[in-house]
């Protein structure tokens, strides 16, 4: 028996306005929000990179964690108070230092109060993952 995914309850431009009111230190986009992924790209300059010219972990765990509030958010609306309660990288291949980023989230459990989901980082143009990411958020509970 299949069931069909909630609706979206928040659109890219939605999702955009939100974060621009919450988190406006994000400097990346929403691309693409569907009931299946969100997919966001974050611009990356020398204020990205670390020594060795790679981009460095902190980005790279920046935009994997708002990737998975924007899936998140897209699913339950507008709960700001959504917080990650577990979060796991593992760095696959050195990004481009000329390249975005994009990361693709997609949830695996939405529960009423746990989300689990991953997130799948790649420099822009290429094929291979340059990272992977599970995390665990917590939704706070429905008034």
């Amino acid at each position: 028996m299949t069931t069909n995914p909630p609706a979206l309850l928040m659109n890219c431009n939605q999702l955009t306005d939100f974060l621009a009111d919450v988190y406006p230190q994000f400097e990346g986009q929403v691309t693409e929000v569907t009931t299946d992924y969100a997919l966001l790209r974050q611009p990356v300059d020398n204020s990205h990179l670390r020594p060795g010219g790679t981009v460095s972990g902190p980005t790279m765990m920046a935009l994997a964690d708002v990737a998975l509030y924007v899936a998140i958010l897209s699913r339950i609306g507008p709960e700001a108070l959504t917080v990650t309660t577990d979060f796991t990288c593992h760095f696959l291949n050195k990004p481009a230092a000329d390249a975005a980023l994009v990361a693709k989230a997609t949830l695996l459990k939405l529960g009423k109060r746990l989300v689990i989901g991953e997130v799948e980082l790649y420099s822009e143009g290429q094929d291979s993952p340059v990272a992977h990411v599970v995390g665990t958020y917590s939704v706070p509970p429905r008034r």
